[in-house]
């Protein structure tokens, strides 16, 4: 007699697609039919009234002589190759700071998150706006210190500036990444390299620094993707300005779509932000390959 298929949760050996087809569905519905019809979308040209005209590859053609769109994407680049860095180093430190044992280590650990939950809403943008205003905070205390106040909305290089601070104060999330691998390494490597005489610089790049490499790499491809779909603290600080100095990829999809009804080319320049972001992360992983370690 042949014997019953039976598994832990129920008797069919259906049961368990049966469990995962909610998920199947807004997998199909929510996720691979928007991104195949944004690629059908960006071969046509289309204003959301009538129907897409199909042009093939005219809309990929057309960004190679589109200053918008190259200016756009040289902006994406530098604020990702400014920030990130900075991010990781920031995070890194912080992190190495609230791995301390000192006394209400978890109040601080939550005072250092707080601004990661608050991200870019718009009472921070505001909070953050009038900072940096001429008559601002940040002005008001460099006349303090003996400075001339700077005007951060009149150059490009400092409007820019303000967008990376915005988000070099979000540190938490990576923040706590890092905490939590430094916490996964054995007390005894430094108790070991104090014996040998090693002091905590020494220990940082001969212990730590090694024993994090696959941390810092994957917090480096998430930084990486967030970065390059930057969107909300350059439309709500600077609106791009000045002169465009500000201007990402995201703002330039936004107003192709919503601003000039070109539906069918924002399809298409999200597209190849898609591949700028892959060719980016993939030219990481390239580069970091020899000084990773497989955990």
């Amino acid at each position: 007699m042949k014997k019953k298929y039976r598994n832990p949760v129920g008797v069919s050996k259906y049961t368990g697609l049966l469990l995962i087809t909610p998920f199947l569905a807004g997998f199909l519905l929510f996720t691979l039919y928007p991104f195949v019809s944004s690629f059908v979308l960006g071969l046509t040209e289309y204003d959301g009234i009538r129907q897409p005209e199909f042009t093939g590859f005219g809309n990929f053609r057309k960004m190679l002589g589109d200053s918008s769109f190259l200016n756009a994407a040289a902006v994406t680049l530098k604020y990702t190759a400014v920030l990130v860095p900075l991010k990781l180093i920031f995070s890194l430190l912080a992190a190495l700071t609230l791995n301390m044992e000192i006394k209400g280590i978890g109040v601080y650990r939550t005072i250092f998150y707080i601004p990661s939950i608050l991200g870019s809403n718009l009472a921070v943008v505001i909070m953050w706006q009038f900072l940096f205003t001429s008559d601002g905070l940040v002005n008001q205390l460099l006349e303090l210190c003996g400075l001339a106040p700077v005007g951060w909305y009149g150059d490009s290089v400092h409007a820019m500036g303000i967008i990376v601070l915005l988000r070099l104060w979000e540190f938490g999330s990576t923040m706590i990444i890092f905490l939590n691998a430094l916490r996964d390494i054995p007390c005894e490597y430094y108790e070991a390299a104090k014996v040998d005489g090693c002091g905590k610089i020494r220990s940082f790049f001969s212990i730590t620094l090694p024993l994090l490499k696959n941390v810092i790499f994957l917090n480096l491809i998430l930084q990486i993707i967030a970065a390059m779909q930057e969107f909300n603290a350059p439309y709500m600080i600077t609106g791009g300005g000045p002169l465009k100095g500000t201007y990402t990829l995201g703002m330039l999809i936004y107003d192709e779509m919503f601003k000039y009804r070109e539906m069918g080319y924002a399809n298409a320049l999200s597209w190849v932000m898609f591949t700028l972001i892959a060719a980016v992360v993939a030219a990481a992983f390239g580069i970091t390959k020899r000084h990773r370690e497989d955990i």
